[in-house]
This record gives structure tokens, C-alpha cells and sequence, in this order.
């Protein structure tokens, strides 16, 4: 029998995703009382996925059209999808829209528009000096593992400040202006994952002020507009004042989160050319090189979460609704963001707990040290991620109080 050209010294074991490592142990958990606080999903309160009514008006007039068929879509996807998708995340009077230069590409969630970006960038942007990509600390682990695959070198820049549990801005603005000229900057455009910490709006001025003397590049990944704060103006303003002051640059845009169509992977890469003459001549260009690398990875994206997405952008009731949704969903998490730190505070615990509230989206940075978190599962069964993040979605009226106490007991054993 022929000797395999793949043994362990050429192709080691992986290790396991920590996140979906996470998942399979919570659900292996037989306890009664236990609690997912990993998933990075909505849930209602009683901890049951929710379908948004909207979503399940789109789906069901989806249904009933009779012409609807399983054709290919193009290469750049449902073009009122894409479409659609620029207005959103650009403003529909954005400037780039106007003068048409914004290519868009449907891709497979917020995940296949920052590799199609990445995989753009390493291919073509050749900065005079050394290219490098900085990622803030912590970011979205996945981001290190896509840059790095398509060959981007990267290093990280301070965002979290483990003392206030906030935004270390000096810190972040000191690395971005330290780092060589034409870095790529990752950028969270809101609801920050993991921490859910955000920069404010004249903060945001400041970071692109910087940006912009480095001549670095940004890259933008929203993944949560409309859940963060239920307003979507709101959540899109520091992509649309970067494109606004001139900058080039990149979005990746997921509708997992805000329209609740995890599974069916529907989202949107935008390259935004800088304003010029020649702007709609580049941007024809550059829209030709990603559909080649497009067709090269997936020839095209699937057709229905964004049939389902693109009913309801393009039409004015289900937006409206639509957006009534995303206020019902960031509503509830800051309903329980407010208990879970009302909760610790009445019982004493430990610390303060004013970050709980002062950050936002789905997801919170608690301060709960590793060796925390892995106490509070074995005692509590209690399941979130070994940096301290917890999901909110994952609080409901039935368990906050059961949690608080847990992490109230953890810090006072441990402390």
C-alpha cells in the first residue's frame, strides 16, 4: 500500500475552532440550568431563534411568485440586491453613489466580502511601503485567519483598555500613526466585536484625520448596522464620513445579524474609488478584477437570502417594518444589559459594571478573566468565550438573574 503524501508533518491536525468548540461542548451540557452566552445569534427571550415578521413576509411572498425560478445569478449577484445594499450602508445621497464611483459584489455573508476584499488587496494594493494590515486588539478572530490565508502580513493596533473596559483611544491613534505609510486599517464600523466598545463620532474624526496623513487604507466591516443602536443612519455614520471626506476604500457588509438570515449567507462587498476624473474609469477596472476573482472562487453567489433581503430594501412598508424589527431586537439587548448590570450592582459585586451598559450591540466584553470564565462554566454551566465576551442575545428574563449571581459568585471566590 502507497504511503500517503499528506502525514502529520505536512499536514498537522487543526485546531479546533474555538467558537464552534464552544457551541458543540453547550450543547453536550445536560444541565437544565445552562446558559449560551457564545452564540454571536439573536435570540428572543425564551431563548428561542427569532424569524423577523418582515423576513417572514419576504419569504412567503417569495414563495408565492410564480415566476420565481433557481436560475444562476450573475457574477455580481442580484443587481437590486446590490444595489439596495449600497444605499443602505452609503446613504441613498451618498456622494460615491452619485458620482458613480462604487462597484458592489453580492458575496457569501460579511465573511466572503472580506476575503473577496483581502483577496483584491493582495493581488493589488502595492503601498511604497511595506504592505501590512492592523486588525484593532481584540478583533473578529476570523479576520486574522482570512488576511493571513490570502498572504497579507498583519499586526494589531490597542483598542480595548482593560482598566476603563473602554476605548483606548490614544492608544489606537498613537499605533495608526506610528505604523508606516499605506497600512490597511480594519475598521468595526459599529457594535465593535468582540468588546462592543465604539469610538463617538468626533473620535471617528479624529481616526480618519490620522488615516488620512498616513495615506493608510481603510477597510470597513459592518456586520451590525440597525442592531447596534435600532437606527440605521446611526450605525452607518463613520463609513459614510469616510467616503464624504474622499477616502478610498473598502466594505464588507453582512446581512446575517440585522435582517437574521445567518444560514443563508447573504452580503455585499463595496470598493469606494476616491473622487477624480478618472473615478468611473478606475472603478470599471476594479469592478472587472473582483468579478474575476469572484468567478474563480464561486462563479456566483446563492440567489435566496438576498431575494429575501433585496424585497424588503426596495420596498418602502417592509423598510419600514423592517426597521421597526431592528428596534425590537437592539431593544431587547439593551433591556438586558440594563438588568444584568442592575443586577450586579444591587448585590455588590465586586468592580463596577457601568461598561455593561456604556457598550453596545450584541455583544459585551465583561472583564471576567480566563480563568473566570472556565470556573463559571464548570459551576455554573455557563458557556461564553475565554476572553470574557458574552453575548447579550443571549440574556432573557428567565436566566439574567441565575447569570448575575454566577459571575457574582466567580469574582468573589476568585478575586
Amino acid at each position: 500500500m502507497a504511503a500517503t503524501s499528506f502525514n502529520a508533518d505536512v499536514v498537522p491536525q487543526a485546531p479546533e475552532d474555538p467558537l464552534f468548540g464552544l457551541m458543540a461542548a453547550f450543547r453536550r451540557d445536560t444541565d437544565p440550568k445552562k446558559v449560551d452566552l457564545g452564540i454571536g445569534a439573536y435570540r428572543d427571550d425564551n431563548a428561542k431563534p427569532w424569524i423577523l415578521p418582515v423576513v417572514k413576509k419576504a419569504d412567503d411572498r417569495l414563495r408565492d411568485d410564480p415566476d420565481l425560478n433557481h436560475e444562476y445569478l450573475p457574477i455580481a449577484g442580484l443587481a437590486d440586491f446590490t444595489s439596495a445594499s449600497q444605499k443602505l450602508v452609503l446613504g441613498a445621497d451618498s456622494p460615491a453613489i452619485k458620482e458613480k464611483r462604487v462597484t458592489s459584489l453580492q458575496t457569501i455573508s460579511g465573511t466572503g466580502a472580506v476575503h473577496l476584499g483581502a483577496l483584491f488587496l493582495a493581488k493589488f494594493y502595492k503601498p511604497k511601503t511595506a504592505r501590512l494590515t492592523y486588525f484593532s486588539d481584540p478583533t473578529w478572530v476570523n479576520h486574522f485567519q482570512i488576511f493571513s490565508n490570502v498572504g497579507l502580513e498583519y499586526k494589531t493596533y490597542p483598542y480595548f483598555s482593560r482598566e476603563t473596559k473602554g476605548l483606548d483611544f490614544d492608544g489606537m491613534v498613537g499605533a495608526i500613526q506610528d505604523a508606516p505609510e499605506g497600512g490597511i486599517i480594519v475598521l468595526h464600523a459599529c457594535a465593535h466585536n468582540p468588546t462592543g466598545v465604539d469610538a463617538t463620532q468626533e473620535q471617528w474624526k479624529k481616526i480618519a484625520d490620522v488615516i488620512r496623513a498616513k495615506k493608510h487604507f481603510p477597510f470597513f466591516d459592518t456586520a451590525y448596522q440597525g442592531f447596534a443602536s435600532g437606527d440605521l443612519a446611526r450605525d452607518g455614520w463613520a463609513i459614510r464620513y469616510f467616503v464624504e471626506q474622499g477616502f478610498e476604500l473598502c466594505i464588507a457588509q453582512s446581512y446575517a445579524k440585522n435582517f437574521g438570515l445567518y444560514g443563508e449567507r447573504a452580503g455585499c462587498f463595496h470598493f469606494v474609488t476616491s473622487p477624480s476624473s478618472d473615478a468611473q474609469s478606475t472603478i470599471g477596472r476594479i469592478a472587472s478584477q473582483l468579478a474575476i476573482l469572484q468567478r474563480s472562487e464561486i462563479s456566483n453567489p446563492p440567489a435566496y437570502g438576498a431575494r429575501i433581503a433585496s424585497t424588503v430594501l426596495n420596498d418602502p412598508q417592509l423598510f419600514a417594518e423592517w426597521e421597526a424589527n431592528l428596534r425590537t431586537m437592539s431593544g431587547r439587548i439593551k433591556e438586558m444589559r440594563t438588568a444584568l448590570r442592575s443586577k450586579l450592582e444591587e448585590m455588590g459585586t465586586p468592580g463596577t459594571w457601568n461598561h455593561i451598559t456604556d457598550q453596545i450591540g450584541m455583544f459585551s466584553f465583561t472583564g471576567l478573566t480566563e480563568q473566570q470564565v472556565l470556573k463559571i462554566r464548570e459551576d455554573s454551566h455557563v458557556y461564553m468565550t475565554k476572553n470574557g465576551r458574552i453575548s447579550m442575545a443571549g440574556l432573557n428574563t428567565h436566566n439574567v438573574d441565575y447569570f448575575a449571581k454566577a459571575v457574582d459568585k466567580v469574582v468573589r471566590e476568585t478575586q
